[in-house]
């Protein structure tokens, strides 16, 4: 598989400085944050859930925070010291370190809670447009302003040659 870097010419877009921002950041976020594996359904067009495959993990182990449009779950299932059970693992294959994983929101989305089963964390998420950001039927002929009336119908003179 061949890969193209993106490469774009910032020059052309003036003001837009926090997006190439959010794009940078977007792209070392991805980089680092693998664990743990997770899902993004799509419901319906204002309806999603994230799943996070969090197997080993308690409710109250993992933490759920919306913080200026970013969504940050965490988690730290590492034993506290005197409670560490001492087992010999011939293979370790379920993590239980401790981690962060950020979801990037638009403006418009709210989350709307949270459930855990069987170690999948879903965490539901819903797009809530304003009344005055959605789309609007305009009526033709409702205008308070009156571009032509009447009187200038009669006063307007046709020059004929």
């Amino acid at each position: 598989m061949v890969t193209k870097a993106f490469s774009f010419p910032r020059s052309h877009f003036i003001g837009f400085d926090h997006v190439w921002s959010e794009i940078e950041k977007l792209s070392d976020m991805a980089d680092n944050k693998l664990y743990p594996p997770h899902n993004v359904v799509k419901h319906d067009d204002t309806n999603y859930s994230i799943e996070l495959a969090v197997a080993g993990y308690s409710k109250e182990t993992l933490s759920i925070e919306v913080k200026e449009g970013i969504l940050i779950i965490s988690g730290d299932n590492r034993p506290t010291l005197g409670k560490e059970i001492e087992k010999e693992y011939l293979h370790r294959g379920i993590s239980s370190k401790k981690f962060t994983r950020t979801f990037r929101l638009s403006e418009h989305v709210v989350v709307d809670g949270a459930d855990f089963k069987n170690g999948l964390l879903v965490i539901d998420l819903r797009v809530e447009i304003p009344e005055e950001k959605r789309p609007r039927q305009i009526p033709i002929g409702k205008s308070e302003k009156q571009l032509l009336t009447e009187d200038d119908d009669e006063n307007t003179k046709v020059i004929s040659d």
